[in-house]
């Protein structure tokens, strides 16, 4: 079993009560709008990051990490982008590479809006852990802890951080 710590446009701003939360995680994962690559070395010094870029993510963001991220672990297959929609409206493409790729756990993040609920359209979990920076229409920074098992995701909570 992993913990992990979830969190998604930061736009160049890692609050210190973000990290704090971070910290008994096993690994980290950034659904995108990083904002700079500070940002993801800091994450990095606390556990081991997995993340996408997103929309706002320069040159530097987009040659470190990728676009989509397919990856396997303890036997549960994710999926991570940073614009996925949300059912029943997914960003295009999104829904058709979700039906191929059949993943477990489903992860975007982009809208700001904080979403955990099981989706029938491709049969997994889909998770948007919000917006976790200062930039946005959003009055709480939000984030997401998990554990991952084969047996699936346990005790998601919630993480709410004040403006």
């Amino acid at each position: 079993m992993k913990r992990i710590g979830l969190l998604s446009d930061t736009h160049s701003f890692l609050d210190e009560k973000v990290k704090k939360h971070l910290k008994n995680c096993d690994e980290i994962w950034h659904a995108g709008d990083i904002g700079n690559l500070k940002v993801t070395d800091e994450l990095a010094e606390i556990a081991p990051l997995r993340a996408v870029y997103g929309n706002i993510d320069g040159s530097d963001l987009r040659t470190a990490f990728e676009k989509d991220l397919h990856f396997n672990v303890e036997g549960v297959n994710i999926f991570m982008t940073h614009i996925g929609g949300r059912p029943p409206r997914f960003a295009p493409g999104i829904l058709s590479g979700l039906k191929d790729v059949k993943p477990d756990v489903f992860i975007c993040g982009h809208s700001h809006i904080l979403i955990a609920q099981f989706c029938k359209s491709f049969g997994g979990l889909h998770l948007n852990p919000g917006a976790a920076g200062i930039y946005g229409m959003h009055q709480v920074k939000t984030m997401m802890r998990f554990d991952i098992s084969s047996t699936g995701v346990a005790n998601l909570e919630v993480v709410e951080i004040k403006k």
